[in-house]
């Protein structure tokens, strides 16, 4: 097992680590798969109480190492495509719009959702790519399969308010089917605009499991809305060197919602020397969707 050791800080091996006992394993909402082969590179600093962590990230390592066409196809052992027996190009007819979305789980009583929203340019294929971005789809549709889950991503007109409403709909048709499970939302880079609305959304945010934002930008609202008041986990995960959202302007925005709330369930990930897309290869799924399940 690949894993961080820091005897001073048992956060962090929670973090970086796999369970290394069968009891801890059925406590987690989502048991371990394929965890050494997706753990975090070295931890190289730790900020904000342990809230905060810069990780080593190598483009010759994680992407060239990896991948087996760096960027377009990963190696084969990151990845099982018989999952694929379980997701459904779909076109959900709600009461805001028709939108077409892909399902990957179970689609009544589900123990959790996890709804992915991509960035510019992007369709509800991009999250549903089982070799791009390392794998890390295919294994976030994986876990979704192997622990009752269902796994969305959905297309939708803008990243404002008209995208936000057609995504709220789709949320509340899902979760009305399964009415005992979190949603968390993850949103990669412009994404975010809509993770951001949701946190405000009266249907939603009740629902809210927790946010990820992968390479994303920030909204001050947050710090007012539904979400922030129920304490609603956040996890940032951004590159080091992100020329689209620097990365100085993200931990501003995450150490003022620290500020504001000492003690609230944020984290954020620092990939050093990554790139805008580096989030969405590296950030642990696993790891992270574990720790918004009890961090409330």
């Amino acid at each position: 097992m690949r894993c961080i050791y820091n005897p001073l800080r048992t956060l962090v091996l929670a973090i970086f680590c796999a369970s290394a006992s069968s009891v801890a394993a059925t406590a987690d909402m989502l048991a371990p798969y394929k965890d050494d082969l997706f753990a975090y590179p070295r931890l190289l600093a730790e900020a904000d109480g342990g809230r905060h962590f810069t990780v080593d990230y190598q483009s010759k390592r994680d992407i060239n190492a990896r991948d087996a066409v760096p960027e377009r196809r990963v190696n084969q052992q990151y990845i099982d495509v018989g999952v694929r027996r379980d997701q459904q190009d779909l076109l959900a007819t709600t009461e805001v719009a028709r939108i077409p979305h892909i399902a990957v789980g179970k689609q009544q009583n589900a123990r959790f959702i996890v709804v992915y929203l991509y960035g510019q340019g992007g369709n509800r294929r991009q999250g549903m790519d089982d070799f791009t971005f390392g794998g890390n789809f295919n294994r976030i549709k994986n876990l979704a399969v192997r622990n009752g889950g269902l796994y969305l991503t959905t297309d939708f007109s803008d990243f404002a308010a008209a995208g936000a409403k057609q995504v709220a709909s789709l949320i509340a048709l899902y979760a009305a089917h399964s009415p005992g499970a979190a949603v968390y939302v993850a949103c990669g880079s412009m994404g975010g605009g809509i993770c951001w609305r949701l946190a405000d959304d009266a249907q939603v945010a009740p629902k809210l499991g927790g946010l990820l934002l992968f390479g994303s930008h920030w909204d001050e609202k947050f710090l007012s809305s539904r979400a922030f008041q129920r304490r609603v986990p956040v996890f940032f995960g951004h590159g080091g060197d992100d020329k689209v959202f620097p990365v100085e302007n993200q931990e501003k925005f995450f150490r003022s919602i620290l500020s504001k709330a000492p003690n609230y369930p944020a984290r954020f990930v620092r990939f050093e020397t990554g790139s805008h897309g580096t989030p969405i290869r590296m950030s642990d799924w696993r790891g992270t969707l574990n720790w918004m399940a009890t961090a409330r």
